[in-house]
């Protein structure tokens, strides 16, 4: 009885000491700009901004963000796998990975991973890895990666061309504007 009276009063202290954090600051409009944009550029200004950089400790003050439409390594990929059934599909992780692949009812399939290990289309910032899985008449299978494999060679001459054309598409509409 006594532990839950005191869990009880411990909880209750808690929420009673945390209102008076959340109670909004007051502010003088007249030194604090109306507009969120300008609110956004007089806080970086302070040194008050912090971006996904400088939580990490790397350059400070810089803040280059990415989006999945715009970083032509992921839409080349995404449009060459796209015969593929995508199991994991992680555009902050960096990382595609596709279902099981047969063709024809074969007991033999394929599983691809990619892996970003930058923005930057070079085929030394993309990985590859291909799994093959051999499934006997009794169920059992095998599964194993392939090193060096012809598909992951293939894929990734196939994406870096994709991404440098899709990258150079881009230039061309920007240029028109």
């Amino acid at each position: 009885m006594f532990k839950k009276i005191s869990l009880i009063s411990l909880i209750s202290l808690l929420l009673l000491s945390c209102g008076s954090a959340f109670k909004p600051k007051k502010v003088d409009t007249r030194e604090t700009p109306i507009k969120a944009e300008d609110r956004a550029k007089k806080n970086i200004k302070e040194g008050r901004g912090s971006g996904l950089g400088g939580l990490l400790g790397v350059g400070k003050g810089s803040t280059n963000y990415e989006f999945s439409t715009s970083n032509p390594m992921w839409r080349a990929s995404l449009e060459i796998l796209d015969f593929l059934p995508l199991t994991t599909v992680d555009y902050s992780g960096g990382m595609i990975i596709t279902d099981w692949y047969s063709d024809n009812n074969s007991n033999e399939s394929i599983k691809i991973t990619v892996r970003f290990l930058s923005n930057e289309i070079r085929t030394e910032n993309l990985k590859i890895i291909v799994h093959k899985k051999i499934c006997s008449e009794s169920s059992s299978c095998k599964i194993s990666q392939l090193t060096n494999s012809k598909i992951s060679e293939e894929l990734l001459r196939t994406i870096i061309r994709k991404a440098a054309l899709l990258k150079e598409e881009s230039k061309n509409k920007k240029s028109k504007k």
